[in-house]
């Protein structure tokens, strides 16, 4: 405590980062609802909005939808038929909702892009032919999603987002994904269609996981990595194609060292000082 300077409170932690968080938090809580729908907004009558949530300027939410209390949507937002979103869930500007469940406490940044149709189609003899996509995105409670972010409604089954996951921005999530709980994705990753991310997983920026594989629990995915089959829980992986962190660190230096012998001296020179 000698080290504290005069005047000052310490507070003595050894999660300075956590403790930061909820400090900030105190001096700067969440800007709660201003219940009430605003005049420039467009509701269809069969919508169920609670008395306690608020509904911004132009922001538009279809037939049958649900919005729980608390909730704030932004303005031209779009909030789709029969779209369910629970308590206190913050939707951005210019977001827009299809085909989707949301829990509670659901943070949606601008621009993102929920429940559009997966990238599906089949070979004919006149050429492509697209495939319906019937199911949901369902977000659990705590999910929070960057800014301009897509996620696609399932083909059959349902896209899901465990709880408490975070979403980057300008992040891709095919349909049928299923992510575990607490996952994290970073910055322009891309997960394909069917693949499976066990509970804890991160994905770091711009890597790329094909569809139909399974990530196990508490793996690690390093930046711009490219995977193209499953990885055991707890995996640290690097590269493209993806491998143990070691390993493609012994590859690397192998091939610096065989790059320097394959380039020599140059022609007419001895190699001596």
């Amino acid at each position: 405590m000698d080290k504290v300077p005069a005047g000052c409170a310490a507070l003595v932690t050894a999660s300075p980062y956590l403790a930061w968080s909820r400090v900030a938090r105190l001096f700067h809580p969440q800007t709660p609802a201003n219940p009430g729908i605003h005049a420039l907004a467009c509701v269809d009558p069969s919508a169920n909005i609670a008395a306690e949530a608020e509904i911004g300027p132009f922001a538009v939410v279809g037939a049958r939808a649900e919005i729980g209390p608390g909730c704030v949507v932004g303005a031209h937002a779009v909030i789709g038929q029969g779209v369910r979103l629970g308590r206190d869930c913050r939707i951005g500007n210019h977001v827009s909702i299809s085909h989707a469940l949301l829990g509670e406490r659901v943070i949606i940044l601008p621009g993102a892009r929920i429940g559009q149709d997966g990238f599906g189609f089949a070979v004919g003899p006149a050429g492509f032919e697209t495939i319906p996509q019937l199911g949901k995105v369902i977000l659990e409670n705590d999910v929070e999603i960057g800014a301009n972010s897509t996620i696609d409604r399932g083909s059959v089954s349902d896209t899901v987002i465990g709880a408490g996951s975070r979403l980057d921005n300008l992040v891709q999530i095919g349909h049928n994904v299923q992510m575990g709980r607490c996952c994290i994705v970073v910055s322009q990753a891309g997960i394909s269609g069917s693949t499976v991310l066990e509970d804890y997983v991160t994905v770091a920026a711009q890597a790329g996981l094909i569809g139909h594989i399974r990530i196990g629990a508490k793996a690690r995915i390093g930046a711009q990595c490219g995977v193209m089959s499953d990885i055991e829980g707890g995996a640290d992986v690097i590269g493209s194609p993806a491998m143990p962190f070691r390993e493609f660190f012994r590859n690397v230096a192998v091939l610096r060292k065989l790059a320097k012998k394959a380039s020599g001296p140059a022609q007419g020179e001895t190699g001596k000082v």
